[in-house]
């Protein structure tokens, strides 16, 4: 069946596809699979969510938490290129690690990539609760985020990723707000995320923002672990 498959789509015709069929759950089948030959990028498509995801993770996320391989989710017709990207970070090593695969796989391109960071400003919510005058919180904002695009410089620059072509943004709020907010807006082909390390209990039920990011946009993914130690 895989092989009729591969020969019905045109797309195909030039690439030489290895139908492999496993047992087991699918997610473990895809990882002892990835361990086997050692891919550069898993390609997966988004899969019906059960009630159990709730608690486990999607097939994907699982894929995500499990392995050490950069996972593109696909969740809209394909097309050539991505050419809007938007690339949140947090000025982690792991952002930078998933710009630099974004690039060396070639899924991204500086032309048409907005690096995005969200921000909180410290102050500002101290300065609500006293009663300050609002010309002076927005002060207090603007410094923040002032400073905040000197960070993302800064991290951009340390990392060997700043002389490039970025578009830069800044934005108030929790990072999957801003997310979110930037995927309605800007409306891009392909988001670029680094995911963390985490451990036990913590690996297993608690989400990260990439994890939520899968689970609830509807919008193209390459999901990147860090780099192997």
């Amino acid at each position: 069946m895989l092989a009729e498959q591969i020969a019905s789509m045109l797309e195909l015709g030039a690439v030489r596809c290895n139908p492999v069929v496993v047992t087991g759950h699918p997610f473990d089948g895809i990882l002892r699979v990835a361990a086997s030959v050692n891919p550069d990028l898993i390609v997966m498509g988004q899969h019906r969510r059960k009630l159990l995801d709730i608690f486990l993770g999607t097939t994907v996320e699982r894929v995500v938490r499990g392995g050490s391989y950069p996972v593109l989710m696909v969740n809209n017709e394909a097309q050539r290129n991505y050419d809007r990207v938007l690339a949140p970070v947090d000025m982690s090593e792991a952002s930078a690690n998933a710009i630099r695969v974004g690039l060396a796989t070639g899924l991204m391109r500086e032309n048409g990539t907005m690096i995005l960071h969200a921000f909180s400003p410290l102050g500002k919510t101290r300065m609500i609760s006293v009663g300050a005058h609002p010309a002076s919180i927005d002060e207090c904002v603007k410094g923040e985020n002032e400073r905040a695009m000197d960070e993302l410089t800064t991290f951009l620059v340390s990392n060997d990723l700043g002389s490039r072509s970025w578009s830069l943004r800044i934005e108030e709020g929790a990072p999957m707000q801003v997310i979110a907010g930037a995927v309605s807006r800007v409306r891009p082909d392909l988001l670029v995320m680094g995911t963390h390390n985490r451990s036990g209990l913590s690996r297993a039920v608690i989400g990260s923002v990439t994890e939520e990011a899968l689970r609830s946009l509807r919008v193209d993914i390459l999901a990147v672990p860090p780099l192997k130690g």
